[in-house]
C-alpha cells in the first residue's frame, strides 16, 4: 500500500491541472460507481489524476489513484486492496485500465456492495462492454465516454482561445453562426489552426513530440489492437492479423464504399467475421461507420460508407497529403457523432438526428444539391465567415 501511495504522489506532482477535458465537468463525480471509457490515448488517466489532485492536492489520503496493469495486481487482488484502503480510512478509489485486469467486473461489484461507504471511479477500454460483463454492474454504474479532443479543446490546449469559449449546440450553431463567428474571429485565425488540428490535435498526446506524432498514432492503434483488444474480447492471433489487415486496406480505400464479398476476399476472412472485425474496429475508435436509419436486425447489415476514425489517423497512414474531401467529410462526422447520431442519406453526405442534411465541400461548393431540401445546410472548408445556410466547417468543431 504504501509504495501504491508513493507512485501516486510522484504523479500529482507531475500532473498539470492548467488544462482540463470537456468530460470532467460533466461527470457526477457524487456517484458511488463511475465508469470512464474511451480511446488510448484520449486523457482518461490525467483526467483522473488532476481529479484527486483537485480534490485532495499531492498528498491524499483518503483517495488512492491505481492502474490495474500496475505488477502489484500480480500477486494481490483488487478486492483486497479496497478492503486494506477502507480500513486506513480511505474514501474514494480511482482505478485505471480495468481490462487489464480478468475478474475486475465481479470485483469490482463485490468492493460497491460490500464497501457502501467507498466510491469507485474506474476507467477502460473503449471496447469494454460493461452491461455485458459477467455480472451486472448496469443498475449501479454511471458510464461516461471521452472522445479526442475537439477543435475548440484543441485551440484552448494550444493557448489560443483566451477566453475558453464553452461549447455550443447544434441549433445555437445552425441558428446563430454569424454571431458566433463574428466573436470567435476577435480572438482566433481559425483556418491555419483548423488544418493543423486535422494533421495532429485529435490525441492530447501531441504536444510531446509532434515531429514523431504520425509514428506514435500507429503505435497506439498497434497497441490497441495487440493488447486492450485480446483483453477485452475473446480474440485469437490470427483474428488480430486480420483485423490489422483490414485496417490499413481501409485507410488506402476511404471513404469506402464497401464490397464485402470483395473486402472479405482481400482479408481472407469470412463475411460474418468480416463484419464482426468492423465492429470491433469502431469500438476500439479506430473507425467510424456511416449506416441507414435503422432499428434491431437491421444494424447488423454493411455500412453505406467506412472512414477512419479521426483526421489524425488519415495523415498517419498517408504515404502522401491524404485526400481533402475525405479529411473534410471525417472531420465532420467525427466532431458531430460525440452528441448526434450520424446516418446515410442518399440526398446530401450526411443526415443528423433524422432531421438536418448536411453536404460537406469546400468554398466554391454549390447549394444546388440541397436547394429542395428543407434543414439542410453547406458545411464549408476555407470560409471564416458564414452566409445563410453556409456554415464553416471548422465551426463544427466547437459542439464539444
Amino acid at each position: 500500500m504504501k509504495q501504491l501511495f508513493s507512485a501516486l504522489y510522484r504523479k500529482l506532482e507531475a500532473t498539470d491541472n492548467r488544462f482540463e477535458r470537456y468530460l470532467k465537468s460533466q461527470i457526477d463525480w457524487n456517484n458511488r460507481l463511475i465508469a470512464i471509457t474511451g480511446a488510448r490515448g484520449t486523457g482518461k488517466t490525467t483526467m483522473l489524476l488532476q481529479r484527486v489532485k483537485e480534490q485532495h492536492g499531492n498528498h491524499p489520503e483518503k483517495a488512492l489513484y491505481v492502474s490495474l496493469d500496475n505488477i502489484f495486481f500480480t500477486a494481490n487482488r483488487l478486492y483486497s486492496l479496497a478492503e486494506e484502503f477502507l480500513s486506513l480510512g480511505g474514501e474514494e478509489l480511482y482505478l485505471d485500465e480495468v481490462h487489464k485486469y480478468p475478474t475486475w467486473s465481479r470485483e469490482i461489484k463485490n468492493i460497491y456492495d460490500d464497501f457502501p461507504k467507498l466510491k469507485i471511479v474506474f476507467t477502460g477500454s473503449s471496447m469494454l462492454e460493461i452491461y455485458k460483463a459477467d455480472v451486472d454492474l448496469s443498475r449501479r454504474v454511471r458510464h461516461y465516454q471521452l472522445f479526442g479532443l475537439s477543435f475548440r479543446e484543441f485551440l484552448i490546449f494550444e493557448g489560443l482561445l483566451q477566453t475558453r469559449h464553452n461549447a455550443f449546440t447544434l441549433e445555437d450553431i445552425l441558428e446563430n453562426h454569424l454571431s458566433i463567428v463574428h466573436t470567435l474571429n476577435k480572438e482566433i485565425t481559425p483556418l491555419p489552426s483548423f488544418y493543423k488540428y486535422l494533421q495532429y490535435g485529435y490525441y492530447p498526446f501531441y504536444r510531446e513530440d509532434i515531429t514523431g506524432y504520425g509514428e506514435r498514432v500507429l503505435q497506439t492503434f498497434n497497441t490497441i489492437i495487440e493488447s486492450d483488444l485480446p483483453n477485452v474480447q475473446r480474440i485469437d492471433f490470427y483474428s488480430i492479423n486480420r483485423i490489422k489487415k483490414l485496417f490499413y486496406i481501409l485507410s488506402e480505400m476511404v471513404p469506402f464504399t464497401p464490397n464485402i464479398s470483395q473486402l472479405s476476399q482481400m482479408t481472407d476472412v469470412t463475411r460474418t467475421s468480416l463484419m464482426n472485425y468492423l465492429q470491433l474496429l469502431k469500438k476500439a475508435h479506430c473507425v467510424l461507420l456511416l449506416e441507414k436509419r435503422a432499428t434491431g436486425t437491421r444494424q447488423m447489415v454493411k455500412p453505406e460508407k467506412i472512414y477512419l476514425q479521426n483526421t489524425n489517423y488519415c495523415y498517419a497512414l498517408s504515404a502522401e497529403n491524404p485526400n481533402i474531401g475525405n479529411l473534410r467529410e471525417t472531420f465532420f462526422f467525427n466532431q458531430l457523432q460525440q452528441k448526434h447520431k450520424v446516418t446515410y442519406t442518399e440526398q446530401t453526405d450526411f443526415c443528423i438526428d433524422g432531421k438536418y442534411y448536411f453536404e460537406v465541400g469546400g468554398k466554391q461548393k454549390s447549394s444546388k444539391q440541397i436547394k429542395d431540401l428543407k434543414n439542410a445546410y453547406l458545411a464549408l472548408d476555407g470560409i471564416t465567415n458564414g452566409f445563410k445556410n453556409e456554415i464553416p466547417l471548422w465551426l463544427f468543431g466547437f459542439l464539444y
